[in-house]
């Protein structure tokens, strides 16, 4: 059996619901962080994830409860639109979710890792390569994500722990369902996606998954791309 916990942020829906009940069905204790606290699977606690002190007291918690061997940062926000229209509050929201919270769980689970190692995994986007029109925000706050991902992993890897980025391509979950289902949108999808459609929310939890119960020690600092090859698609 896997021994220790591993917390999940934004743990209450979509990718982070499906890697946390992935990690379950697999033997690990998991922690579930999210706004409301709702968790279908393991310890739930309530945290907003831009909020510095509540992501240290739930980290606090979270260890409390039992050693700590991992921390996925899947929590995140998408706000799009113009370039030209683009307010710095809703880039500044988008980025405090989905960099600076990343970045703060990180610091305050590094602790708790520190004492036996263990392994982070950033949520981040093939966006982050790519020029997306009405992106902007999202992709410079991926893009992010990659570059600490890859400062984490150098500087932590004397603690043995390992840091990873996964970068998911489309992938339906119940937020965006309908709008995949839409015909001028599956028609898209297929042109562009070479594996023929969009994920599933078990596409990337299996691979999370994977990270945690392979602990490859030599694998760190990597973006892994999951996208059916669309990102390289030319």
């Amino acid at each position: 059996m896997p021994e220790g916990q591993i917390i999940v942020t934004g743990a209450s829906k979509g990718i982070g619901a499906a890697i946390a009940a992935e990690l379950d069905s697999r033997g690990w204790q998991v922690v579930c962080l999210s706004r409301s606290g709702a968790a279908e699977v393991g310890h739930g606690i309530a945290c907003d994830m831009t909020d510095e002190a509540a992501v240290k007291s739930a980290m606090a918690e979270a260890a409390a409860r039992g050693p700590v061997a991992g921390l996925v940062n899947n929590a995140g926000v998408h706000i799009g639109g113009p370039i030209a229209s683009l307010t710095t509050e809703d880039f500044d929201r988008t980025f405090a979710l989905n960099t600076t919270a990343v970045m703060v769980a990180a610091r305050e689970a590094y602790p708790h890792l520190r004492e036996n190692g263990g392994t982070i995994v950033n949520i981040g986007s093939f966006f982050d390569k790519l020029g997306v029109p009405d992106n902007l925000a999202y992709c410079g706050s991926k893009a992010a994500v990659a570059a600490m991902t890859r400062c984490m992993a150098v500087e932590w890897a004397k603690d043995g722990i390992r840091v990873m980025n996964v970068a998911p391509g489309y992938i339906e979950t119940d937020l965006n369902r309908d709008f995949l289902a839409r015909e001028k949108v599956k028609a898209w999808m297929a042109s562009r996606i070479p594996t023929g459609a969009p994920g599933q929310p078990g596409d990337v939890a299996r691979l999370v998954a994977a990270l945690f119960g392979e602990a490859i020690g030599f694998l760190t600092g990597e973006t892994i791309y999951i996208d059916g090859a669309q990102g390289m698609n030319h």
